[in-house]
């Protein structure tokens, strides 16, 4: 079965509010399953515009991966996002 990825590419525009989502997040992301790709650290635009931080995720499934994102648990974290960040974020289905 094919892996399950979640890609975010954020620029943080607050980031004590920003700290406060990462930890829950973090913790929602280990309680589904989730282990952390990249997260932060060195990056550059090869095309387009680039933004600041860059987080990959890697879930069993694209399933398990969408459940994550969904559950109560993660949108419990999202919500202390609000205001903090400008952020795409995309699940995409492994090969």
């Amino acid at each position: 079965m094919p892996k399950g990825y979640v890609i975010s590419r954020v620029d943080i525009t607050n980031p004590e509010a920003y700290a406060r989502y990462a930890a829950a997040a973090t913790k929602a992301i280990a309680d589904h399953g989730g282990k952390p790709l990249a997260r932060g650290g060195r990056s550059e635009a090869l095309e387009g515009k680039a933004r600041a931080r860059n987080v990959v995720l890697e879930f069993d499934s694209y399933e398990a991966a969408r459940r994550y994102f969904h559950s109560e648990q993660y949108q419990a974290a999202r919500a202390l996002r609000e205001g903090a960040a400008e952020i795409e974020m995309v699940l995409v289905e492994g090969v």
